[in-house]
């Protein structure tokens, strides 16, 4: 008997479909001729807390930096716990019907059922190592899933591999999950220990909160800056024509602009050149992933979570491919299977072909899953609903675009214009001819209809300088974060720069910029992975540190004090932190270093955080830990107390008033000042300080008899 472990019931329910309709239900699983189908429920399983890995747990469930930080010499896992804290009673049974499962006397072959990619891959290893002591002792295959089609499947379960093909790919979803675990964990106590207030740390939920903070944050402080510019909009031949100058002027430099503008309307406005010529305008590539939730939140202001759910349901139901894909290619192996999907499509009335071509089949562009498209299987009408819809439409109706067998002609015209010798001008204009693909998937750019003018023809002229003004950075939205998290280390360009350069080589810049974000993706540089990154931009708006306003990202109150509690405490969670995990990772899968070299070096920057050498009192920056005795309050005798804010008398409650803010004059007071201050009425000579109007300076914090705390800038 072979039994198949599926990552989810609705995947069992689907390789059923594929092996035989005549499976019987029983208790937790199916079974019918030489296959057994049971699930898992995604992790059943989960690494140990702490605590848990020392010999004597401790009686309270408290924090404490005792045991931190925490290397496991040995990872371990154990049955996944719910929210109050206590073993997962529905993980519990169903691992317990895995277990039984797996030990029975006649099967011989355990298949891995898990999704596509690397999590699916450990989940249900978890499963049968643990059903099995850490012995696996029958055959063990993978059944390697690109769409749940019943047609899919029963071909997929005549070619399964065996499961040591998929070492490497196992090897870096431990090393994640190790190494996650490690940052988590140890950081997430150490800052919430330090600030008293709960901190979620984590590898790549850092970098996604610090880009919008630090976007937000350049907006907050943007000035914007007066400068000139120069233009001419007059009519000619009862057509307005206007002409804008690449020219600039700083806000003094009005003369200059005005004595330009003056030499242009002195001057002759030519037509020099007249271009006009037929092109074939070519579709978008098929949807990865992010390309398609960057459409959806741009256009239907669709959040992430939502549309990752939506797919995730079109492919459970058998209707698209595999959603979590970094690809708009296709593999050269799938020709045939592509080609079916055309039959289908064409049955239904749309005028499509095979088109064998590298800008839609190109192995060396694909990671391990193709582009999103649909299946043979198309859904019959009013089965989806509205929003489920939009989205099969969408992959739907690009690939229609993409295999049109009806080419989508465009006519392109440019007028230059020469003004005195001093200026060309450059008018610029496409119209749609033959509409081919872009009567299904729309065309991004507007049409622009050009005066109609003829070489030799004068133009009418009034230049005059235009005041303009800076615009400030704008706020990340679905798209650019998503772009931003695929390559964190490409360069953006500005609005302008990014049309002037459309408008010089689309075609080149599109290629360029494709060849720049595989590259990433491949050596790990990006920031999450599309199976990923969904959830943890859920998980840093669910913890309140930024929220999505239709499809615009803000930081909120919270994250702010996260990103500055972090840069306080000198944790760098930074984009080449994490980028440089994620190169470990790659070379992990890619059989360069194993698990243990990777988490090595996880452990090594953690370690560093830990055991950073302290500063001298003058710069000190360091507050100590949430609830420590700094020294005796000078008015009534108890302990002085490090919270959330500063230090406080612990008689507060009390009536005593005596309290320090943590920050004077935008400078952080360390543990070791307020200790000297209480001790001796004195501080160390502090450096930092920001006065009101901005000027840095240093000085003496001295404690008065009446409990005041005051500046002191005379010599020791």
């Amino acid at each position: 008997m072979k039994l198949i472990i599926a990552e989810k019931p609705s995947l069992a329910r689907n390789i059923v479909a594929g092996i035989s309709a005549t499976m019987k239900k029983a208790n937790g699983y199916y079974e019918g001729g030489e296959y057994i189908v049971t699930w898992a429920f995604g992790h059943l399983f989960s690494l140990c807390d702490i605590e848990e890995y020392q010999e004597t747990p401790p009686a309270s469930a408290k924090w404490t930096m005792e045991n931190l930080p925490c290397f496991p010499s040995e990872f371990k896992f154990r049955i996944k716990k719910d929210a109050s804290k206590n073993v997962d009673a529905g993980a519990q049974r169903q691992f317990e019907v895995i277990k039984r499962l797996c030990n029975r006397a006649d099967v011989d072959t355990i298949v891995n059922a898990g999704d596509a990619d690397r999590e699916g891959e450990i989940i249900v290893r978890l499963c049968v190592v643990n059903a099995m002591n850490g012995n696996v002792n029958k055959k063990f295959l993978r059944l390697w899933l690109p769409d749940q089609t019943p047609e899919t499947v029963a071909a997929a379960l005549k070619d399964m591999k065996d499961e040591s093909e998929y070492q490497r790919l196992a090897d870096e979803g431990f090393a994640r999950t190790y190494i996650d675990w490690l940052y988590g964990v140890n950081l997430t106590r150490y800052a919430t220990l330090k600030t008293g207030k709960l901190m979620r740390i984590g590898r790549v939920i850092i970098p996604i909160v610090k880009a919008i903070y630090d976007r937000d944050l350049a907006i907050r402080n943007f000035v914007p800056e007066i400068y000139y510019g120069i233009a001419s909009k007059e009519e000619t031949k009862g057509e307005i024509i206007e002409l804008t100058s690449k020219k600039k002027f700083e806000k003094n430099e009005l003369e200059k602009a005005q004595a330009l503008c003056d030499a242009y309307n002195a001057a002759k406005a030519t037509v020099i050149e007249k271009k006009k010529k037929k092109d074939t305008l070519n579709p978008g590539k098929l949807y990865s992933l992010s390309k398609l939730q960057n459409m959806l939140g741009k256009k239907y202001k669709m959040p992430m979570t939502e549309s990752l759910e939506i797919i995730q349901k079109l492919y459970e139901n058998g209707y698209v491919t595999y959603p979590r894909t970094n690809s708009e290619y296709l593999a050269t192996a799938e020709k045939d299977k592509i080609k079916k999907i055309l039959g289908n499509v064409e049955k239904l009335g749309y005028p499509v072909k095979f088109k064998d071509k590298k800008t839609i089949f190109d192995d060396s562009k694909i990671e391990s899953h193709s582009a999103l498209t649909p299946t043979y299987k198309i859904p019959a009408k009013n089965t989806l609903s509205e929003k489920e819809n939009i989205v099969y439409s969408a992959i739907f109706k690009r690939f229609v675009a993409v295999f049109c067998a009806e080419d989508c002609v465009v006519e392109k015209t440019e007028i230059k214009i020469d003004v005195g010798g001093l200026e060309i001008f450059s008018l610029k204009g496409t119209v749609i001819v033959t509409p081919g693909w872009t009567k299904f998937d729309e065309f991004s750019k507007q049409d622009k209809i050009l005066p109609n003018l003829k070489k030799g023809d004068e133009i009418h002229i009034a230049f005059a300088p235009k005041e303009k003004e800076t615009s400030p950075p704008k706020r990340h939205t679905i798209e650019t974060l998503n772009n931003y998290l695929k390559n964190p280390f490409r360069e953006e360009q500005s609005a302008a720069a990014d049309a002037e350069k459309a408008d010089k080589d689309a075609e080149n810049k599109e290629a360029e910029n494709d060849e720049e974000d595989y590259r990433a993706i491949f050596e790990g540089l990006e920031l999450g992975t599309e199976a990923t990154r969904t959830g943890i931009i859920d998980n840093a708006k669910n913890s309140g540190y930024i929220e999505l306003k239709k499809d615009t990202y803000s930081i909120l109150p919270d994250g702010e004090y996260l990103i500055k509690s972090l840069i306080r405490l000198k944790i760098s969670m930074d984009k080449y932190k994490t980028s440089e995990m994620g190169k470990a990772l790659k070379k992990v899968y890619n059989g360069k270093i194993t698990v243990a070299d990777s988490v090595a070096l996880a452990q090594k920057e953690i370690d560093e955080i830990f055991h950073r050498p302290k500063d001298p009192p003058e710069t000190d920056k360091d507050t100590g830990f949430y609830g420590d005795v700094v020294g005796k309050c000078p008015l009534c005798g108890r302990d002085v107390v490090r919270y959330k804010t500063g230090y406080s008398c612990s008689g507060y409650k009390e009536g005593c008033e005596f309290s320090v803010y943590g920050f004077i004059c935008r400078r952080v007071i360390s543990k070791v000042n307020m200790e000297m201050l209480l001790s001796t009425k004195r501080t160390s000579r502090i450096k930092g300080f920001i006065s009101k109007n901005g000027k840095p300076f240093d000085a003496y914090l001295k404690l008065e008899d009446n409990g005041k705390v005051v500046f002191d800038f005379s010599d020791p």
